[in-house]
């Protein structure tokens, strides 16, 4: 980048903002001529178009002028009647008072993190994590340690010692942030004893966790298990999810579940941010739920993605080399993928997209000090299960070749 005549006037903190790898590659992935398995979209290929053109001519016809017009901050009380139904079917019991709606889960994050961190403050989460929640952590000038997960998630026995040594320092993270359900990027979901051991370890050490389940509604296999909100009784948890993965990110709606203390100043947060969630978009969802089944919608794309998986699992059977291993999620949207460590991913992907027009994310987005080099995102959920066999038998090629080359090297 050449001369900045505005570096006087940045903010100090606009030294820590971080661009989300996600967000940087969607120029590059829409191109027609690449198969991307990088970009967790969802499909809306079995969405009830009919349905959808119902309900938009009948808000235009009958509440255009409420749907154009300002709401409340927190949301309609009709919406968070609806997000509490949703939550009920992951076994969750909410007030509608302790909601607040937000415009798409990645607000969420945001507000939180704008509400608790101050800059130095700590803030835990896994390692590899979302890496849109990266940006923001970042946004705030916090300091984010991040802790192991494997098959069964997060490492407790790490956090546990990690909150020993950082209480002998006085140091008290601000949250822990963790997604318990079919992980981004990493495909695991934390198991039914982990679940217990850390909403006892914040009950007993007052600590917060933010809960980020965006994707528990889209189980292939095995036993739902509960949410870290419903386990909860001490108040410790702050939930967030959204309607993007159940019906459309188009809709940018998502919501937060939280204490009364914390929720009201969610809110004034909020009022900062962007005043209130789009009118349109919360009726455009308030006449899909009386006039459709959502969960048959779910029902319906989980299947989707269940055949997408398998035709990614069989690929990567089939074409990847021996010495890569990957995650057998049983459910939402990605496969984590670990070479050999001499291969650096970022050096991967641009060979991929100039050599073979596939793409994939990096694994080094998913920490703070990017890490993890050697690993990579592969989304099943945005393509079909031809193109999933073929963007993979693609990237297979440059892998093999990027091997033989530090064969010959070495």
């Amino acid at each position: 980048m050449g001369f900045d005549k505005y570096e006087e006037f940045y903010a100090k903190r606009t030294g820590g903002l971080r661009s989300s790898v996600m967000r940087d590659m969607m120029a590059v992935t829409a191109r027609p001529d690449v198969i991307t398995l990088a970009g967790g979209l969802p499909s809306t290929e079995s969405f009830p178009a009919r349905t959808l053109a119902k309900i938009t001519h009948e808000i235009s016809m009958n509440s255009s002028a409420a749907a154009l017009q300002y709401g409340p901050t927190e949301g309609f009380d009709e919406t968070k009647m609806n997000i509490a139904r949703v939550m009920a079917a992951e076994g969750m019991h909410v007030d509608i008072d302790n909601l607040i709606v937000t415009t798409g889960g990645q607000q969420a994050i945001d507000l939180v993190t704008r509400v608790l961190v101050d800059p130095g403050d700590t803030i835990v989460a896994e390692a590899p994590t979302y890496p849109g929640a990266i940006p923001s952590f970042c946004s705030f000038e916090a300091s984010v340690h991040q802790i192991p997960l494997d098959d069964e998630g997060l490492r407790i026995d790490l956090l546990e010692r990690y909150l020993d040594q950082t209480q002998k320092k006085k140091i008290k993270p601000k949250f822990i942030y963790v997604i318990p359900n079919f992980h981004n990027p990493a495909g695991v979901s934390l198991s039914l004893e982990r679940r217990h051991q850390l909403v006892a370890l914040a009950r007993q050490r007052q600590l917060i966790i933010l809960e980020d389940n965006p994707y528990g509604q889209l189980r292939f296999e095995g036993e739902p298990l509960p949410a870290l909100y419903s386990l909860d009784d001490d108040d410790n948890v702050i939930y967030i999810s959204t309607f993007s993965k159940i019906m459309s990110p188009g809709i940018r709606l998502g919501w937060i579940a939280a204490a009364a203390p914390l929720l009201s100043k969610f809110n004034l947060g909020k009022q900062a941010a962007d005043l209130c969630p789009s009118t349109l978009a919360q009726m455009v969802v308030n006449h899909y739920f009386k006039q459709a089944d959502w969960r048959d919608y779910v029902h319906k794309v989980t299947g989707i993605y269940r055949k997408r998986r398998d035709a990614m699992l069989r690929a990567l059977q089939e074409y990847f080399p021996a010495e890569a291993t990957w995650t057998h999620p049983q459910g939402g949207f990605y496969i984590w993928a670990t070479l050999p460590e001499y291969l650096d991913t970022a050096d991967l992907l641009a060979l991929a997209l100039e050599e073979q027009k596939v793409a994939f994310v990096p694994g080094a987005g998913g920490w703070v000090d990017s890490s993890g080099a050697n690993h990579m995102r592969l989304a099943f959920c945005g393509v079909t299960e031809a193109k999933i066999e073929e963007g993979i038998k693609r990237l297979a090629i440059v892998i093999k070749e990027q091997m033989a080359l530090y064969r010959s090297l070495h």
